[in-house]
């Protein structure tokens, strides 16, 4: 008796369903999809047997993350190790949608794999009804879970992309290739346009782009004269084509244009010069990103022929997994199937066709040439999809033993071994990436010191902000002190004249009041903005109040110097 178990894999967990009469749905397959779209027969034939529903948004991203990869997580393993029966009479087979990691849980418990069949049809029914299946799940909560996953899965693929350095290479060339059939058909619609007016200049000036300037240069051939000679040498760079382009313009058979006419010739030449700078803008942005992405495919076959190998592959890392003789075809694949069909001869290159080795070697060497070319590409792309820091040391070298070869075939001169080559060049490639540390060293260094020294001036002037806060606020702090020792000064100084007997009546206390309470109304005075007017009666009691003040002051030091005196007295008298 066979036991069918199938693995479904949802965004809220693992489920284990129980397939019931395994063998009679095995045979009646045709039945199975029918009712596979009824819940109520589905059910008669798969039951859950569990459920391991994911604690997490990032567990369930990480489980996800293994199985696409074709790897056993340690949930998935604890799940199945739990739930799944093994022993017994019953023979268990476990049914998985992805035959990568059926292969990958057969190795890990030793249990028979099935991937094709009933189960397909089974895990098709699963994912229609599995909200009804599973209990207290929703078909709301479900999609939700599966939104969510889905988001978090693709933002993570999208972010750790290992080719995404490529892609921006894929789409420079692919993009070049356009701009240079799109510039050659404006230019020859240019050359068509304007051919109307002055015929002559076609056949004077070959190259569309030079054309194109000429176009936006001349505008009318009636108005150029001696004087816009210059102007055409520094377009053309020849004195000569300037001068034919002069005389030609004299006696030119071309038909009569209107201003309008030629002003749309000369926007539509205008556009195509732009563009074709642009072009050459894109070539150096596709060049500086080849020297970083793969600089020793570059420096062996040139950048563009190096893109294009890559656009064609896919990107670097598929590239490096090619053999030489995938490389030495590549982008010949019609002629190749071709050739296979019909029995003729298969072809010797492809996309490496376009690099200036083959075009150097003689037709019978050709294809010995392209073979050697094709092999050493596989080993500078591998070195530049696997090495850490990218120096084109490799490059230069595999160029030269390429560059030996091609003198040995038309010379006879015999190459250095390959042995010695990658000495040398393992050597160098040490040196450059010490000096290329020292230097990634040097860069981080001054960038902590750059960030350090930004940290600093915020600091500096967020302290710079705070000192001066707290400036004002201990001016004001001292302000207020001042004032109040001064007004304590007073008191001690009428504290020592009520002592020293001072004979005050209770009127002149009753007028030292007022004079102090006078003399602290006349800050509050001031700062509300009003002038001290006093009246003369006012006046009067403040000089009586200054004049009893005065008098304890000069009679108090009598008493003292009488104490004194008594005291020589004394000395004089027992002496």
């Amino acid at each position: 008796m066979v036991v069918l178990h199938v693995l479904f894999e949802h965004a809220a967990g693992y489920a284990l369903f129980a397939v019931k009469e395994v063998e009679e749905i095995g045979m009646l397959l045709p039945q199975v999809e029918e009712s596979v779209l009824s819940i109520g027969k589905f059910n008669s034939m798969v039951s859950l047997a569990a459920f391991f529903p994911f604690k997490s948004a990032q567990a369930a991203l990480e489980n996800m993350n293994a199985i696409s990869e074709g790897v056993v997580h340690a949930d998935l393993k604890l799940f199945l190790d739990t739930n799944l029966p093994r022993s017994g009479k019953k023979k268990a087979i476990l049914g998985v949608s992805d035959a990568k990691i059926g292969a990958a849980l057969q190795e890990e418990f030793s249990i028979s794999i099935q991937t094709s069949g009933v189960v397909a049809e089974i895990i098709r029914g699963v994912r229609l009804h599995f909200h009804s299946l599973v209990k207290g799940l929703t078909a709301q909560a479900a999609s939700k879970a599966q939104l969510g996953l889905g988001h978090s899965y693709s933002r993570a693929k999208v972010k750790f992309n290992v080719n995404r350095a490529d892609n921006m290479i894929i789409q420079s060339i692919a993009l070049l290739d356009q701009l240079d059939k799109d510039i050659n058909t404006f230019s020859m619609r240019v050359r068509e346009w304007y051919g109307y007016h002055f015929p002559e200049l076609i056949k004077i000036v070959s190259d569309n782009s030079t054309y194109c300037r000429l176009a936006q240069l001349i505008g009318n051939r009636k108005e150029l004269s001696e004087e816009s000679l210059e102007s055409l040498e520094e377009v053309v760079m020849d004195a000569a084509k300037a001068q034919a382009i002069l005389d030609a313009s004299r006696s030119s058979m071309g038909m009569d244009i209107s201003p309008i006419d030629l002003i749309n010739i000369e926007r539509f030449s205008n556009r195509v010069v732009s563009l074709a700078n642009y072009r050459l803008e894109l070539q150096e942005y596709l060049r500086s990103r080849m020297s970083q992405v793969a600089p020793n495919l570059a420096a062996l076959i040139g950048e563009v022929v190096g893109a294009r190998l890559i656009s064609h592959a896919g990107s670097l890392t598929n590239l490096a997994k090619y053999p030489a003789s995938t490389v030495q075809i590549l982008g010949a694949e019609k002629a190749l199937f071709r050739a296979l069909k019909t029995r003729g001869n298969t072809p010797k290159y492809g996309l490496i066709f376009h690099s200036t080795f083959i075009g150097r070697a003689a037709a019978k060497n050709k294809g010995r040439i392209s073979r050697y070319l094709a092999n050493k590409c596989t080993i500078a792309s591998r070195i530049d999809c696997f090495s850490e820091l990218p120096t084109s040391v490799f490059g230069d070298k595999l160029r030269e033993q390429v560059e030996e070869r091609l003198s040995f075939y038309e010379t006879g001169e015999v190459p250095r071994k390959n042995v010695d080559v990658m000495k040398e060049a393992v050597k160098e490639a040490g040196d450059a990436t010490a000096e290329l540390k020292r230097k990634l060293e040097k860069k981080e260094k001054k960038r902590k010191k750059r960030e350090k020294k930004l940290l600093e001036q915020a600091n500096g002037e967020e302290n710079g902000e705070a000192e001066m806060e707290n400036g004002e606020a201990d001016a004001t702090v001292v302000k207020k002190k001042k004032k109040k020792q001064a007004a304590d000064d007073e008191v001690q100084e009428e504290a020592p004249a009520a002592e020293n007997g001072a004979e005050e009546t209770p009127g002149k206390k009753k007028k030292k009041r007022k004079a102090e309470a006078e003399i602290e109304a006349e800050p509050a005075a001031t700062d509300n903005g009003t002038e001290d007017t006093e009246t003369p009666a006012k006046k009067k009691k403040k000089r009586k109040s200054e004049a009893v003040e005065a008098e304890p002051e000069e009679e108090a030091p009598e008493p003292v110097v009488s104490e004194k005196k008594k005291k020589k007295k004394k000395k004089e008298d027992s002496e």
